[in-house]
């Protein structure tokens, strides 16, 4: 097939590298200039100019971008410039890969079908490792037929792809899933901080803790502190992985998804306190496990 994959960041060059290298075209096009050289570097085909260049000629439109009203401006054209529905050809499968809100996707949804087009939300996790890897997990929202189009282009970027039901319900998947790892990150970091105090050894609590009740993706994969785990961004000054900041994002979409529907969620809201607080200084930057320096800052005080 020939794709427009729009979005050429750190998640999005190696998803469609990974794309060309199962034997798609791909065009690419980022408004960052140095990611469009980047994916030129990668020998990626790359437009300089936007969505009229990109989605002409194509079968499927994939978009990675930050926010919600980005999507929402590249499907509709901003300034009197046609955007990607204008100009791609009817009954073109349109797969969005990035992760916003629930309503959002569920409105962008709608305007493809209303322009005669076919749609999936499809946000992912596992990182940029995971991007990289092709091992990334897709949660999928949109019909049976339509979801099955995107499902072999999106099992040639990751390992797991799960149909979620309808519009916007791979978005709700993603905003619950992100709830539980920033509690379970925050637990985590809590208990090596703790286990400090204690005088328990890091290798001793992992070797406890990933072998019982305590295990978790946190733990096992992201392990907060070096050395257990020497593939964590501990390892690596906490360098991303997943950066606080989209952690933050993240938090956000699911506080506003939980204060629309009137759940009870305290534990998800106090983790969006303290990831909004820990993205606000230089944990924006780094990894979001990076929090267990926020912790051990303030226990130092106790």
């Amino acid at each position: 097939m020939r794709i427009a994959f729009l979005g050429l960041g750190h998640m999005g060059l190696p998803m469609a590298t990974n794309l060309a290298g199962a034997g798609h075209e791909v065009v690419g096009f980022d408004v960052a200039q140095p990611a469009r050289d980047a994916g030129r570097a990668a020998g990626l085909e790359v437009a300089e100019s936007g969505p009229a260049a990109v989605a002409t000629g194509v079968q499927v439109v994939i978009t990675m971008f930050q926010t919600g009203a980005q999507v929402l401006d590249a499907y509709r054209g901003i300034d009197g410039a046609p955007g990607l529905l204008e100009t791609a050809e009817p009954d073109t499968l349109f797969i969005d890969c990035s992760t916003i809100a629930v309503d959002d996707a569920r409105a962008v949804h709608a305007l493809a079908e209303q322009a005669g087009h076919r749609s999936v939300d499809a946000p992912v996790s596992g990182g940029v490792v995971g991007a990289e890897n092709a091992t990334l997990a897709f949660m999928v929202g949109g019909s049976d037929d339509d979801f099955a189009a995107a499902q072999p282009l999106l099992e040639a970027m990751g390992r797991r792809v799960v149909h979620c039901g309808g519009a916007g319900l791979g978005q709700a998947a993603k905003v619950c899933n992100n709830m539980i790892l920033a509690v379970s990150q925050i637990a985590v970091a809590e208990a090596f901080v703790l286990g400090e105090k204690l005088g328990l050894d890091h290798q001793a609590l992992f070797d406890v803790a990933s072998n019982a009740s305590g295990q978790c993706w946190a733990l096992t994969t992201n392990c907060p502190v070096p050395g257990p785990v020497p593939t964590s961004p501990a390892n690596r000054d906490y360098a991303p992985g997943f950066a606080g900041v989209l952690m933050d994002k993240d938090l956000g979409l699911a506080e506003h998804a939980v204060t629309s529907s009137g759940v009870s969620a305290r534990m998800g809201m106090l983790a969006r306190e303290l990831y909004r607080e820990f993205a606000s200084g230089p944990g924006a930057g780094q990894d979001f496990s990076g929090i267990i320096n926020t912790i051990r800052a303030e226990s130092a005080h106790a």
